[in-house]
């Protein structure tokens, strides 16, 4: 019997990888579009270097920092919020479990005090009618407590002039 043909390594050996990635390479790899990648590079989300030839390069770490920007857009979280938290993990790092443990905690209480206020949203609309009268005496919607009811009486808010009503 002769011996098994000699397979070459599942993974290069890290000398053989790229340090950079061009922008088609992180799009492809990413799964997104090249006017994203400008884009969460012109939020501050990513950062790029330039070649010689001023085509933008990206360090590896870029596909993670991606990742977790997706994740975050995803459940919600704006963009602001997103550039602040990796904020605290340094450019050049690619961020760690430990790191995304800290960033999705910190998420995770924002998102459950979205839903919660949504969920009192959801049930103060079983009491409105939808006509879009606003004339309600008691809508906790607009006019809660029937504030504007000293105003004037019918639709407060569609009056022009009347109880704040835009003209």
């Amino acid at each position: 019997m002769s011996a098994p043909p000699k397979l070459p390594p599942a993974n290069p050996p890290p000398a053989k990888l790229k340090r950079e990635l061009s922008v088609g390479e992180v799009a492809k790899r990413a799964g997104v579009a090249v006017s994203t990648l400008h884009f969460y590079e012109s939020k501050g989300l990513i950062t790029a270097s330039r070649s010689s030839g001023n085509q933008r390069r990206y360090p590896r770490d870029v596909l993670r920092r991606i990742a977790i920007i997706r994740v975050a857009q995803r459940a919600g979280i704006a963009l602001a919020d997103i550039h602040a938290a990796l904020g605290t993990v340094p450019d050049g790092r690619t961020p760690t479990q430990a790191d995304w443990r800290r960033l999705s905690s910190d998420w995770k209480d924002m998102l459950q005090q979205r839903i919660d206020s949504l969920m009192q949203l959801r049930d103060q609309l079983e009491t409105c009618i939808g006509c879009g009268c606003l004339s309600l005496g008691d809508c906790p919607l607009r006019n809660p407590y029937d504030r504007l009811g000293a105003d004037a009486a019918g639709p407060v808010l569609l009056q022009p002039g009347v109880g704040g009503a835009a003209e």
